[in-house]
């Protein structure tokens, strides 16, 4: 079986939470990983996701130490969507992955 790993990179211009982790998060800029497998037996090539991190960078006496939380599609996009207000600008993302199949993550 076939896997790769993709990374983005995406900016919070403002403190955000993520569902399942109890602290918020200060503004700046996040690395996505992505993990995916391929699927097999397809007349094209095609990519299933199989999990997503997100990387924490500690802060105050903690600086020292870095996170991936594993987190789902939807709560990523979730907090994407609440800086997506008139008053607040679009966040940034870049994607640097092919195009792929992905089915929503339970």
């Amino acid at each position: 079986m076939t896997t790769r790993t993709t990374r983005s990179m995406v900016t919070f211009p403002h403190p955000f939470a993520l569902a399942g982790y109890g602290d918020q998060l200060p503004a700046g800029e996040y690395e996505v990983v992505v993990d995916e497998e391929r699927l097999e037996g397809l007349s094209f090539e095609a990519f299933r996701r199989t999990a997503t991190y997100l990387t924490v960078h500690g802060q105050g006496r903690r600086a020292d130490r870095t996170e991936m939380l594993q987190i789902t599609e939807a709560d990523l996009k979730a907090a994407l969507s609440i800086e997506c207000t008139p008053d607040r600008p679009k966040h940034d993302t870049t994607n640097n992955s092919d195009a792929a199949l992905s089915p929503q993550e339970d």
